[in-house]
């Protein structure tokens, strides 16, 4: 748990920086808004159900399996509108033919991430922390790689985070990251020809960071800087998407 003066100065940025961002990104809304409806049929905001760290088990339930807090995240919809139709929930993945023309610059850009400016403001997140997974994905992945529920342990999920600066949008590893060196035992470590490139590789570059991220909490000073680093990282992450 980390200690009451970072939680208190966590949640303080929190509040003051998403109710800027609010101020500053809403007349854009509009614009996002008219763009997605032009691209393909559908609602222009996408609300999904997401975990929200840990509860603990009761008698009767499986203690080998996570059990989930969840929480409502919005976002701007970046697939067609029958995405999951017939296959439930699924990862996004590398060249996904679900998303749309415009939701693919929207998810480089990370622009369709800001309606969850509000999910910060009411408490549900934090502007950094681990990105929340869909409750049934978490478990599964949960179950695939060793302690990945624990990044969700007394930290909330964020808009941004250490893996979002550092990784590309779904996990993978860009050459010259400083995890570039180990990719090949982070990725099919037990060299499988039938699981190569699974998702599951990526989530092992991310868990790295948000463990990361859990253990600078511990102490004021590298909570601080480790924050401040992050959040002022993010929007030249934004831009540099931008120009591609």
């Amino acid at each position: 748990m980390p200690p009451p003066s970072v939680r208190i100065t966590k949640r303080l940025l929190d509040v003051a920086l998403s109710s800027v961002g609010l101020g500053v990104t809403l007349p854009l809304f509009p614009v996002i808004a008219f763009v997605i409806k032009a691209d393909s049929p559908g609602p222009i905001f996408y609300k999904q159900t997401r975990a929200n760290g840990l509860e603990p088990h009761g008698e009767e339930d499986d203690k080998r399996v996570p059990k989930c807090k969840v929480f409502t995240i919005y976002k701007f919809r970046t697939m067609r509108q029958d995405a999951e139709k017939g296959t439930g929930a699924v990862l996004a993945s590398k060249g996904d033919p679900r998303i749309t023309k415009v939701g693919e610059f929207l998810r480089r850009s990370r622009i369709d991430e800001l309606p969850q400016l509000w999910n910060v403001l009411r408490g549900d997140m934090s502007m950094v922390g681990p990105r929340p997974e869909r409750p049934e994905l978490l478990v599964d992945l949960a179950l695939a790689i060793p302690f990945f529920e624990e990044r969700m342990r007394d930290v909330k999920p964020g808009l941004t985070g250490l893996a979002q600066v550092n990784l590309h949008y779904t996990g993978e590893i860009p050459e010259g990251s400083e995890l570039w060196d180990f990719k090949e035992s982070l990725q099919n470590p037990f060299g499988l020809e039938e699981t190569e490139g699974a998702l599951a590789d990526d989530m092992r570059a991310k868990l790295l960071y948000d463990l990361a991220y859990s253990a600078s909490l511990e102490r004021f000073t590298t909570f601080l800087e480790t924050e401040i680093g992050v959040i002022f990282k993010t929007p030249l992450v934004m831009l540099k998407k931008l120009g591609q």
